[in-house]
């Protein structure tokens, strides 16, 4: 049994890399995870597709599923593994499918 709730995350939240907006969104989805911090998943198609660069490196998680990293561009360069998308998501995660979340350590996720 998984331990993951998606919610509709209420409001706009962006995604900044180094002060650079690139994307926003108020479709996007909350993923709450046993005690983790809560994770924003924003629609693909709300994030700007030119800043992002797949990685080499492969995403690889029991609860979620697999999927891909992305380096993100911004103003003062690559940001590597910055992003991620779940291209095979478990069960429980399908509905994440088709968005990107972002390593809030290396981006600024926000709502606003």
């Amino acid at each position: 049994m998984s331990d993951i709730r998606i919610y509709p995350a209420e409001g706009t939240w962006s995604v900044r890399a180094n002060g650079a907006v690139i994307g926003e969104s108020t479709r996007a989805l909350e993923l709450v995870q046993r005690d983790y911090p809560f994770v924003i998943y924003f629609p693909r198609e709300d994030i700007a597709s030119a800043v992002l660069e797949p990685s080499d490196r492969p995403l690889i998680c029991d609860d979620r599923g697999e999927g891909v990293f992305f380096h993100v561009s911004s103003p003062e360069g690559v940001i590597l593994n910055a992003g991620y998308s779940l291209t095979n998501p478990t069960e429980a995660a399908a509905e994440l499918r088709g968005y990107l979340a972002f390593d809030a350590s290396k981006v600024t996720v926000e709502r606003i």
